[in-house]
């Protein structure tokens, strides 16, 4: 079995112009043949680029790149939020358990998906590493793929696996993987995390994204028992639950005694805890985010965050007005998933106000806004004042629910534009 070794820029020769090119996911996004790709721009037009949220650098997305490649992203990470605010990338909004479907149904049909794998084992199967997600899928239908091998790629157990004969081109690197370290906790965060931990169960699955509000829901779980995980993703903070056997999946009804992931995205410790570790699974996405395969798992706990809720129950959560921020992504696979879980609960957990002191908790969604999840599927909403949970609720106890887990400051202003919408309150 052999593979053929060549150089990044030798490796990227292969894309020619007006072709569509995917780039593998979050912490395993091929830097090297991405620095190639982009080095080669004057002699390339119009290279369409599809990727989910990438870490590190994007310089195809670079102003004077235009005329050379076009990006689609179907995720808004930090890299890609001023070329799309500035008109030089464009957004697809799409659900994360769909987003394989555009590279299987020929809705984006793949010339070359430039990927990062670790190095084949015995039996030449290298591993898609940290992100199987989207990447299966692109892997599957694109005719072309180049890859970055490095052995500080974890070789991780589920669907991503790939044997080295399907690759067309390869290049070694040793390089560590982008990480991201989530700082200590804020009082904030600390309240939410205690909200949020209270409604969870014994025996329940849960599903949690990266960042400070999941980490200090995971920290406030240490005398839970039973737990399981079914998520699209995970970070450093499950490490400390399944050390002290907290997260056991016994009770879970897929992948029982798993953790069933599609990505992760953390620190190397997170990185070393999936390499060869059979607890953990990684899959694809259209079946990880898949509300048939989510609402099997008993008390499915879904907690995702906002950027803003309206009175009645809208969630934004992936723009700031008309600035697109990040991405549909999978909260609303999981909100639905876990509301039709036996005992299932979804959660929007975010803080009362902005970094600015502005109430999250708005009369209105500002304009432009996107609504992420809508207020018939929004159940259970949390803020560091408490718990509101609306499911079942009218316009106006809803909205009554909702100012009493503001912050106090923006309450009397949030109750006089209650009356006048709803006439008595």
């Amino acid at each position: 079995m052999s593979i053929n070794l060549t150089t990044a820029e030798e490796a990227v020769s292969v894309i020619k112009s007006g072709q569509r090119v995917f780039i593998h996911s979050v912490a395993a996004a091929p830097q090297r043949l991405i620095a190639a790709m982009t080095a080669r721009a004057s002699e390339l037009r119009d290279v369409e680029i599809v990727h989910l949220h990438t870490e590190g650098t994007a310089p195809y997305a670079a102003p004077g790149m235009e005329e050379h490649f076009r990006i689609n992203a179907l995720f808004v990470g930090p890299n890609m939020r001023k070329a799309v605010e500035e008109g030089r990338a464009d957004y697809i909004p799409v659900f994360l358990s769909e987003a394989p479907l555009l590279f299987r149904r020929g809705i984006l049909p793949l010339d070359v998906a430039m990927i990062q794998v670790s190095p084949p084992n015995k039996h030449g199967y290298c591993s898609l590493g940290v992100s199987v997600d989207i990447a299966r899928a692109a892997v599957e239908c694109a005719k072309i793929i180049i890859a970055q091998i490095n052995p500080q790629m974890p070789h991780t157990h589920g669907d991503g696996f790939l044997h080295i004969s399907k690759i067309h081109a390869a290049v070694e690197v040793d390089e560590p993987l982008p990480t991201i370290e989530i700082p200590p906790h804020t009082a904030v965060e600390t309240a939410i995390g205690n909200y949020c931990a209270s409604l969870v169960e014994d025996g329940a699955t849960l599903q949690m994204g990266i960042g400070a509000i999941p980490d200090a829901v995971l920290a406030a779980l240490g005398n839970h028992k039973g737990l399981g995980i079914h998520t699209e993703m995970f970070a450093d903070g499950v490490i400390p639950l399944v050390e002290k056997g907290v997260i056991t999946g016994e009770h879970k009804a897929t992948h029982p005694g798993k953790i069933v992931t599609g990505f992760v995205m953390g620190t190397k410790r997170v990185y070393d805890f999936v390499d060869d570790n059979p607890f953990t699974v990684f899959l694809d996405s259209q079946y990880v985010n898949d509300t048939h395969v989510i609402r099997r798992n008993p008390k499915v706990t879904a907690i995702n965050s906002a950027i803003e809720v309206d009175l009645t129950g809208q969630v934004c959560a992936d723009s700031i007005g008309t600035r697109q921020f990040s991405g549909v992504g999978g909260q609303m696979d999981f909100i639905r998933g876990a509301s039709l879980s036996e005992g299932g609960k979804p959660i929007i957990a975010l803080p009362s106000t902005t970094s600015k002191g502005e109430t999250r908790i708005t009369p209105y969604l500002k304009e432009g806004a996107g609504v992420v999840t809508t207020r018939a599927h929004v159940h259970y909403v949390v803020t560091e004042y408490g718990i509101a949970n609306l499911y079942g609720k009218n316009m106006r106890q809803r909205a009554k629910a909702l100012i009493e887990i503001a912050h106090p400051d923006h309450r009397a202003a949030l109750e006089e534009e209650a009356m006048k919408r709803f006439h008595r309150f």
